[in-house]
């Protein structure tokens, strides 16, 4: 039976915000197209390749961080919050990117970077210049312990302790990343209250929402209580590796304090004078779903956060149900935001796929699973390509997290190189001069122009799942439930009234067998780049990391369903 464009009930359409079920395509603008020749991505270079982004079919762009910064951190050690930084272009470049995303119909969302700005910010250089200045307080600062050390043992995640001496002011600043990204002191009003302006400022220019980085690292303890020890077998990675003297600490002073809840109130109740936008927390906390729960529950704080769940190594069928399972159990009233890769972490493709000798089709299972999940999804720039991550040796690195660390951490360059945009040209089509990091051969034959030419690429397979999520009411809002399955097996149910899909996902190296539920008749097939229905079998046969998607007579929309 071929699709029949049964719209989805108006009714539905209305009482949903945009962004519940929509797909945020994750921009790293240093990576994504340089403009200028200068080997860097660029804003210009973003506004020319929108046409490309839209035809993927999402529903907005997340850009990282393009403020002005002295890049210690690649954009998020920020020195002015207003400013665009030159290496990107300028303000003006800015609004013409936001006017032409919105004339595509994407919205657009930025970062926002508020527990810690650069050192080279003038409220950090006015805060060190002395004791009793007028931002002297905008900062965490602190004597040394009685025995005239560091205030005590709290650790960077970049290494080493979290706390700075300072010759002028004769006192450490608290740093809970790089030495050069001195945290904000969310005790100080004044400084809470200028935060909310410089978020403001972008509102003001037609922003859609703001994606906050590291949100639960805002507060500290103000007294300045020792982290416990964590035993060895509890240790475990969450953006950082678990041999990473981080993760040797329970973080219950340094980081996700109750005060916090009520800054976040204070961000949303800024974020509701402007209808229609957005707040999406980046949340990597010790109390896991618990703050989770905290930061978006109601409607009084953040939209919906992600965690580093599904973004960690850790990789089975019953990690990523226990996962989905335990969010809707412990976050029964937040709205669930799913990734499987971003600019910090391993390509998906590499992380999860070393069993798949098929890393097209492994790439593609994957994106069927992330389909079926209810709630919103980020994609990362290049996962719709199915790009590996990128062999690096220790000279061509510029991460300063992957230098530290390095070899047992090789840091967030090889998911950060460029994106491959033609094949049979210099760097790919990325940019006229050397890129500011190596592009591996490997991906130019999974460069943009190769694949669009290819039915079965994994970059039409992308636009053919996001056409389906995009028309399916069910997909988009419908409930979702685990049926039973064999090991290695995810079987995903979604309803909506008396539409029904069930995603059979094969998360390992053999062949599977199950059978599909009687009543759904039918098998939605994605085939040479479209959709298409056929007789569903009564056994399914699921080869290694392949899937199948069994449904009844769903209603589809003729067009991308559009909400306000």
């Amino acid at each position: 039976m071929g699709l029949t464009g049964l719209k989805a009930e108006l009714s539905v359409q209305q009482s949903v915000e945009w962004w519940r079920g929509a797909v945020i395509y994750q921009i790293y603008p240093r990576s994504f197209l340089d403009s200028s020749g200068d080997g860097v991505g660029d804003l210009k270079g973003i506004t020319e390749k929108l046409d490309y982004v839209a035809s993927l079919g999402v529903d907005a762009i997340w850009i990282s961080p393009f403020f002005k910064s002295p890049m210690k951190d690649f954009g998020y050690d920020i020195s002015d919050y207003r400013a665009v930084d030159p290496l990107f272009g300028d303000l003006y470049h800015f609004d013409q990117l936001i006017a032409r995303a919105h004339d595509l119909g994407l919205r657009v969302m930025i970062d926002q970077v508020l527990s810690h700005t650069s050192d080279q910010h003038v409220w950090f250089e006015e805060s060190r210049s002395s004791r009793d200045n007028a931002k002297s307080d905008w900062y965490v600062w602190a004597d040394p312990s009685e025995d005239g050390g560091v205030p005590n043992n709290w650790l960077s995640i970049f290494g080493g302790s979290a706390w700075q001496w300072d010759e002028r002011r004769e006192q450490y600043y608290l740093h809970n990343f790089l030495t050069s990204q001195p945290d904000l002191n969310f005790h100080n009003d004044a400084m809470r209250q200028r935060l909310l302006q410089e978020v403001e400022f972008w509102l003001q220019r037609g922003v859609d929402g703001i994606r906050f980085d590291a949100i639960n690292f805002c507060y500290h303890d103000r007294s300045l209580r020792d982290n416990p020890m964590k035993p060895e077998h509890e240790r475990i990675g969450r953006g950082y590796s678990p041999d990473n003297p981080y993760a040797a600490q329970y973080h219950y002073y340094d980081n996700s304090q109750p005060e916090n809840l009520q800054f976040l109130e204070s961000l949303r109740a800024l974020l509701d004078r402007y209808p229609d936008t957005v707040s999406l927390g980046e949340i990597n906390s010790e109390f896991g779903l618990k703050t989770m729960d905290e930061y978006t529950g109601g409607n009084s704080r953040l939209h919906m956060g992600y965690s580093f769940e599904l973004l960690a190594d850790e990789f089975s069928a019953v990690h990523i149900r226990t996962t989905v399972e335990q969010f809707a159990r412990e976050c029964p009233s937040s709205w669930p935001c799913w990734s499987v890769g971003n600019h910090d972490v391993a390509r998906v493709v590499t992380r999860w796929g070393s069993q798949a000798s098929d890393k097209a089709q492994f790439a593609k299972t994957i994106m069927a699973m992330l389909t079926a999940l209810r709630g919103s999804l980020c994609l990362y720039q290049g996962e719709e390509l199915g790009l590996s991550e990128a062999a690096l040796e220790f000279e061509q690195l510029q991460d300063p997290f992957g230098i530290a660390f390095w070899p047992e951490f090789k840091g967030r360059d090889g998911c950060r190189t460029p994106m491959p945009w033609q094949p049979e040209v210099e760097h790919f089509g990325f940019s006229t001069s050397a890129p500011w990091l190596p592009m591996p051969r490997e991906h130019g034959a999974l460069s943009v122009a190769n694949q669009a030419n290819q039915r079965d690429s994994v970059l039409n397979f992308y636009r053919s799942m996001l056409e389906l999520r995009g028309r399916s009411a069910c997909l988009r809002w419908g409930d979702l439930a685990f049926l039973a399955a064999p090991e290695g097996v995810l079987a995903i149910e979604r309803r909506l009234g008396s539409d029904a899909m069930v995603f059979f996902v094969n998360l390992t190296a053999a062949q599977q067998t199950l059978s599909r539920p009687a009543e759904l008749t039918d098998q939605l097939n994605v085939s040479d780049g479209a959709l298409e229905f056929l007789p569903a079998p009564q056994r399914v046969d699921l080869d290694a990391f392949s899937f199948m998607i069994a449904t009844n007579t769903v209603a589809l929309s003729e067009k991308s369903l559009t909400v306000g």
